[in-house]
């Protein structure tokens, strides 16, 4: 049975950092690409950060980039978001999914597994 399952979501102070992990069974992870979503309240979800199968191609949306790293481990089945100088709009539930296609896709039309989500939730 497919499964995604996010860990490491918190509370944290404006500046600071986190760092998401999710572990994946039940998928040939190596040749799924993988992204991270978030939702935050009273909003639509929307694309966080992806990355390709490969591992050398990694996407992210504008209000994160610089600060938020996607890696992939495909020894231990996980894909890892490094978050940084976090600011209080980066508050939301952040979800893990899963690509078929390998690409790491920004859509999330694109993805076929998604996990259950973690809540990541930063005061200023």
């Amino acid at each position: 049975q497919e499964q995604l399952v996010e860990s490491g979501g918190g509370s944290v102070q404006a500046g600071g950092s986190l760092m998401l992990s999710c572990l994946a069974s039940g998928i040939r992870f190596s040749s799924c690409g993988m992204g991270w979503f978030r939702q935050a309240p009273g909003k639509e979800r929307e694309f966080v950060a992806a990355i390709g199968w490969s591992g050398r191609r990694s996407y992210y949306a504008a209000s994160v980039k610089g600060r938020f790293t996607i890696s992939r481990d495909d020894a231990k089945n996980t894909v890892s978001l490094q978050m940084n100088n976090l600011k209080p709009e980066d508050t939301a539930v952040y979800f893990c999914a899963a690509e078929l296609n390998g690409w790491g896709a920004q859509g999330q039309d694109d993805y076929n597994y998604w996990g259950q989500g973690t809540q990541v939730t930063v005061s200023s």
